[in-house]
């Protein structure tokens, strides 16, 4: 049984309720959520953990060309938390952004992510500088 099968079959169990209808209730709730035309609903937000206070992370956004500025070479780090690749995602989606490749690593309480974006307004030097403070900003852990 895979992780998240395992995962599902403890929430059944936990719940009293027959695991393929946990698993039915999943697949019929994920396909509502894709259909629909709306923004997806913002993710739960934590408090931020004893280490991330401890151990803090200054967020850095970089944007860089590759050698015919087609594609971009887009690096985050940051202290984890919870929502944070959703934020990421809001930004370049609200630029349309594509995601063409993408290396999620995170180490402790760090996470130092890459990605390879490419899209129009990445041609333009104002558009850039605004993609990278709006990142910057969402990568920012709270203050909890």
């Amino acid at each position: 049984m895979s992780l998240v099968g395992g995962a599902l079959a403890d929430a059944a169990h936990e719940h009293d309720v027959p695991y393929r209808d946990l698993i039915s209730l999943v697949e019929t709730q994920a396909t509502l959520a894709l259909a629909s035309s709306g923004p997806l609903p913002e993710p739960q937000r934590r408090r931020v953990s004893r280490r991330v206070k401890s151990f803090p992370v200054t967020p850095r956004v970089s944007l860089s060309p590759d050698e015919r500025a087609q594609r971009w070479l887009l690096t985050v780090s940051a202290s984890d938390r919870s929502g944070l690749l959703y934020d990421v995602a809001r930004v370049l989606a609200r630029y349309q952004v594509n995601l063409q490749l993408a290396k999620v690593s995170t180490l402790g309480e760090r996470v130092e992510d890459t990605f390879l974006v490419d899209g129009a307004a990445l041609q333009q030097s104002k558009a850039q500088l605004r993609i990278e403070s709006e990142l910057l900003d969402a990568v920012a852990s709270p203050a909890n």
